[in-house]
């Protein structure tokens, strides 16, 4: 389920005896309620521009966008948990370890290029970031002793994209269809289905501002595998899948990886016509995919997972 309208949620899974978390603040009901509207900061480009030789100016480069960071002001407050001074103080200091402890993030950041994730839902938009929390900051109150104590942290994301919460998905097999050309009786006007879905198989529209990662997936027994964007791209692999096997190939940017059953990299075995995994991203719009390979029982297919991505919520 998305968080509650205006809602925030911080989760990551456990790491050996580190725990994991999933802490929802920001709105009045969560008791860590934001004191100021959240803030996304973006950080300044990295510019690739050339100065021009013995005249003015400058030639334009390739520029490159750093990481935003959100920033949050939150009032820890359990004011009304205990009838006490010292039960309120108890409870709040209790209060601010929890949000702490889930900012702390040990169990997420011992781990290489790992991202814990920030979900929310503002205007009725279901969004998630991914990065790792970072600098919190309780400040000390006189008011802790009754039950408030404000709290400062930041998010620092992969990038300075949101992604859509909900992840899209389709399935392609390497099986033609049971029939090719027009099946009488017809109507007017004519139109072209996929029997089940209304559509092509392959078929998918990329919604969102920006062009998404897509995850792909293939499922053997296939030999040779690709996975075509239509007009666009090809990602090939040199080998041979058995039945119950697949191979993963995940571009996102805190991923870039090819493994085969979850563990092993085969990055080695992409064809060489296969662009660079900071390469395979999906155009907005309407688009297709095809699986092609090499498969005697008809059983092999692939999926094709993707979240829309936006240049802000």
């Amino acid at each position: 389920m998305p968080p509650r309208e205006g809602d925030w949620n911080l989760s990551y899974s456990a790491n050996g005896v580190l725990p994991g978390a999933n802490f929802t603040f920001g709105t009045i009901a969560s008791g860590y309620y934001l004191l100021e509207p959240y803030e996304i900061t973006y950080a300044e480009g990295d510019a690739g521009d050339t100065p021009m030789p013995q005249e003015d100016g400058a030639r334009l480069g390739q520029d490159y966008r750093g990481q935003a960071t959100i920033t949050f002001e939150v009032g820890v407050d359990t004011v009304d948990d205990a009838p006490s001074v010292l039960g309120r103080h108890g409870a709040n200091l209790s209060a601010v370890s929890t949000m702490l402890q889930a900012w702390d993030a040990e169990a997420v950041r011992r781990r290489f290029a790992t991202p814990a994730v920030l979900r929310t839902t503002q205007g009725g938009r279901a969004r998630r970031f991914y990065g790792r929390p970072r600098k919190p900051a309780p400040a000390g109150s006189k008011l802790t002793k009754q039950g408030y104590t404000p709290v400062v942290c930041t998010f620092v994301c992969v990038d300075s994209t949101a992604y859509d919460d909900v992840e899209q998905s389709i399935r392609v097999s390497l099986v033609p269809p049971s029939h090719y050309g027009l099946v009488g009786p017809l109507t007017t006007p004519l139109t072209m289905t996929r029997e089940s879905e209304g559509k092509v198989a392959g078929d998918f529209i990329v919604g969102g501002t920006k062009p998404a990662w897509p995850v792909i997936t293939f499922y053997g027994p296939i030999a040779n595998p690709v996975c075509e964007l239509v007009g666009r791209w090809k990602v090939g692999l040199n080998l041979t899948l058995g039945a119950g096997e697949r191979v993963v190939v995940d571009p996102r940017p805190w991923a870039r990886t090819v493994l085969r059953n979850g563990s092993a990299s085969v990055a080695g075995l992409l064809t060489r016509g296969t662009p660079r995994l900071k390469d395979l991203r999906l155009p907005l719009g309407r688009q297709d995919f095809v699986l092609r390979g090499t498969d005697a029982s008809g059983a092999a297919y692939m999926t094709v997972a993707w979240r829309d991505a936006y240049a802000y919520l």
